[in-house]
């Protein structure tokens, strides 16, 4: 992981922009390694991380949720609020914003100012896909497809060309113009055939990878259409009321995976899993960094059905952003404040 470098405590707060972030940030290997190092920090049990604070305000479709925690060996930690209103895309606004301050972890002093509007969060949750199917999916996977048409589906789409050797893909989407209009888009971005259909259930068929992208409240993918081989990678569900997959989904894996269980007992596929009584509240599984980092196994055959419930660790975003503000010093980006 990233160490940013030591230097005598300044009074000073350095403002980094979102278009400064996504120079500085891009969606690449080094942002997979770096989300990939930050789960296996958490598998090695000394890493500090409290619930996720939440707020649904369901008046506006909307939440809010604030993240963060503190790895050892880091400089610094970061706290981050993120923002998701989910009809904003009506009124020609992204459906997520938000920003993540770096502090001290010597002093607690404040370092850094993030605006990045949820770039961040988009890159390092489109990293956190790539780790999945990195350790989970088939080494011989080929096609994809992405359930959901918006922003996150079109990066996650991306990261999985960083890690497998993607030739064509399928974007469902719910809005089929959408849908038709992100997969033209990634079609010519990535160079790889990318395609739109109107059924979920034919999208899904014969696809080595599957990535679920929606805030969706009812189940859109069933457990019958899941084919021996496919990994799933499920990150829309980091609410208690959110579920793309139906409960019968993880009876029907071989073998599935939370980003941290204590998360997904609450507010993943997992949660409600065991509301519908798939799965038993006390049932134990490996969490996807002790895969990382070897102290659990991962896919045990090429046959096996995988599913890997991404609800979005604090930890993620304390690896990002200490590359973003290692990046921005070097880089003398940003702008200078004295406190």
């Amino acid at each position: 992981m990233s160490m940013l470098r030591k230097t005598p405590e300044m009074a000073e707060v350095r403002i980094v922009t979102e278009t400064e972030l996504r120079k500085l940030v891009p969606l690449d290997l080094a942002a997979v390694d770096c989300v990939e190092n930050a789960f296996a920090a958490l598998a090695g049990g000394k890493v500090e991380m409290p619930p996720i604070l939440s707020m649904p305000i369901h008046e506006h479709n909307g939440e809010i949720d604030v993240k963060t925690a503190y790895v050892p060996g880091l400089d610094g930690f970061a706290v981050k609020m993120s923002p998701g209103f989910f009809d904003n895309p009506k009124l020609g606004l992204p459906s997520t914003s938000g920003l993540m301050v770096v502090f001290s972890a010597t002093t607690g002093m404040l370092q850094a100012v993030l605006l990045d509007n949820g770039w961040l969060t988009d890159a390092r949750t489109a990293a956190a896909g790539a780790v999945a199917a990195r350790h989970l999916a088939r080494e011989d996977a080929t096609t994809a497809v992405i359930v959901g048409a918006g922003a996150q589906a079109k990066l996650q789409l991306e990261a999985l060309t960083l890690v497998r050797g993607i030739k064509s893909a399928v974007i469902w989407g719910r809005d089929t113009k959408k849908a038709d209009v992100a997969a033209a888009e990634m079609s010519s971005k990535l160079g790889i055939e990318v395609t739109a259909k109107a059924e979920l259930r034919d999208a899904i068929s014969g696809a080595d990878i599957i990535v679920t992208t929606t805030p969706s409240t009812v189940p859109l993918t069933k457990a019958d259409w899941l084919e021996p081989g496919q990994h799933v990678t499920a990150m829309g569900s980091d609410q208690p009321a959110k579920g793309e997959l139906h409960p019968d989904c993880l009876a029907r894996a071989d073998f599935y995976v939370p980003d941290r269980l204590a998360q997904c007992v609450l507010s993943g596929e997992l949660h409600n899993a065991i509301d519908a009584g798939v799965v038993g509240k006390d049932q134990q599984f490996a969490e996807l960094g002790e895969i990382i980092s070897g102290k659990a196994n991962g896919r045990s055959n090429s046959e096996a059905i995988t599913i890997c419930d991404l609800t979005g660790t604090g930890v993620q975003d304390t690896a990002i952003s200490t590359l973003a503000f290692e990046r921005a010093i070097a880089a003398n980006a940003g702008t200078i404040f004295n406190s």
